[in-house]
This record gives structure tokens, C-alpha cells and sequence, in this order.
């Protein structure tokens, strides 16, 4: 076997048994469904003096570089409303597990990335890039295989995004909530006004198990009008109002925040 297509090999699996084995199961599973794509979100926590370096590391070195690697789109966000702040996400889409646990040993192959990214990557301890990096691994959702880029981001109109990550007592509880969101949750928001971008289950993260996904819109005066939209609509009662899914509380915490695109996020 080539020394690179073994080492890629390597890295990929060790990402897979690093996840408990559930969740092994559920990547291996899942990456034997044709179509479903896998994301890591990054979450890189700032200091106010850290943004424009992080900013320039992104717009001119990370996302070309990902896009040579064939991982496109990239998304990059602003923390508009949240906790923890100021941060920023980066959102990775990818065709396999490999493609993405790879990317940061391939980038540091990629001349032109090292060139543009040289004052991020060799910032010194006194002045750092970033203070933290979190970073989670997530395979598609059976009911949204592949990450869907809203309209008004080809057409550069505003628009905001909302992330959201559903935190669940049990592993039992956890299936029950993404079965709930396969079988009705996403048309809903569809039908709401809502602009679905991705929807995940958490393979290797923080704070597991649980499920995250990304929706969209164009101001918070029409995501108010959807979520009202969304509660209200007769659908939704119905699928909240079956028994297999108010045995018990399937969620214990929920985070969200909403988000700024970059002007240069392809997404």
C-alpha cells in the first residue's frame, strides 16, 4: 500500500474508534449509505486582538486550501448572539471520514497554504493565533444527506444562521430525538420558512450524545416569524404528540447561537 493512502487510512479509522462504540458503529453504518456526507464544525475561541489574523487565516489560507482538497462548500461564521464569545465557527463538509481527519496533514503538504498561512500557524505563545480550538465530527442525517447552501448566498443577501445543538440524557434518547427530526422535524422547517443548511449527529465531540444542525434566514424578524410558524404548525403537533417520542424527556439541554457569515463564507 502507497505510504500516504496508508497513513490517510490510518488517521481515519482512529478518528472512527475514538468515538464510543455506538457511535463507531453508527459512522461505519452510515458512510455504507450512499450520499451521506460527513462535517466537522470548529469553533475557534478569540481574543478580541486574535480576529483579524483569524479572519485573514481563514479568507486567505484556509478555505483555498480546503477547496484544493476538494472540501467546498467551507463555511465561516461570526458569533452574532451567543455564549463565549467572540468566536468563530468554520463548518467542513466532506464525502467520507477520511477526507476530512486528512486535511489538516494534507494542507501542511499544500505550498501555497503553508505560504498564506504563516503568520497564523507560526503566531508565538506570548501572541497566540486563538486561545482554544473545539472541533466535533458529525455524519449527515439520513432525512438530509448533503448540506444544502441557501439561495441568498450566491446572491450575497443578507442572511443569518442559527445553530443549534440537542444534548440527550441517554443514548436511547438521543435515537429517539433523531429519528424524530428524520421523520418530520425537517420538511417542517422547510414548510416554515426556515432555510436548512445541515443537519448532524455528533460522532466524536463534546458534550455527547447529541445532534447539532444549521438553519437559515434572513433577518431575526423572519426567524421569529418562522419558529412561530414552525410551533404553530399542525404537523408539528402531531409529531410531538406521539407516544414514542413523550415517554420521556428526549433532550436535557439545548445551545444555540446565531451566526454572522463571513463575507467571503461560502455558505
Amino acid at each position: 500500500m502507497d505510504r500516504r493512502k496508508f497513513l490517510a487510512t490510518s488517521l481515519a479509522s482512529a478518528a472512527v474508534a475514538a468515538a464510543p462504540l455506538g457511535y463507531a458503529q453508527a459512522s461505519q453504518e452510515a458512510g455504507a449509505e450512499a450520499g451521506r456526507e460527513y462535517y466537522e464544525l470548529r469553533r475557534y475561541h478569540l481574543l478580541t486582538p486574535q480576529r483579524k489574523l483569524a479572519d485573514d487565516y481563514f479568507r486567505g489560507a484556509l478555505v483555498p486550501g480546503l477547496n484544493r482538497l476538494g472540501i467546498s462548500p467551507v463555511g465561516v461564521f461570526n458569533v452574532s448572539i451567543g455564549l463565549e464569545g467572540p468566536s468563530m465557527y468554520v463548518l467542513m463538509p466532506g464525502a467520507s471520514v477520511e477526507t476530512l481527519v486528512t486535511a489538516d496533514a494534507r494542507l501542511s503538504q499544500d505550498a501555497e497554504y503553508v505560504k498564506a498561512a504563516s503568520d497564523f500557524l507560526n503566531a508565538p505563545a506570548k501572541s497566540p493565533a486563538f486561545v482554544r480550538l473545539e472541533s466535533s465530527l458529525m455524519v449527515a442525517l439520513a432525512g438530509a444527506p448533503k448540506l444544502t447552501v441557501p439561495a441568498a448566498t450566491a446572491q450575497r443577501s443578507p442572511r443569518l444562521f442559527e445553530l443549534r445543538t440537542y444534548e440527550s440524557s441517554t443514548d436511547q434518547d438521543h435515537k429517539a430525538k433523531v429519528a424524530q427530526v428524520n421523520e418530520g422535524e425537517i420538511p417542517i422547517f422547510l414548510k416554515a420558512g426556515f432555510w436548512p443548511v445541515f443537519f448532524g449527529d455528533t460522532l466524536i465531540g463534546a458534550r455527547m450524545p447529541n445532534l447539532t444542525y444549521m438553519i437559515g434566514f434572513a433577518n431575526l424578524a423572519e426567524r421569529d416569524k418562522a419558529w412561530d410558524a414552525f410551533r404553530s404548525a399542525p404537523e408539528t403537533k402531531v409529531l410531538f404528540g406521539q407516544p414514542k417520542y413523550t415517554f420521556e424527556d428526549l433532550v436535557s439541554n439545548v445551545d444555540n447561537a446565531v451566526l454572522t457569515p463571513a463575507a467571503y463564507s461560502q455558505i
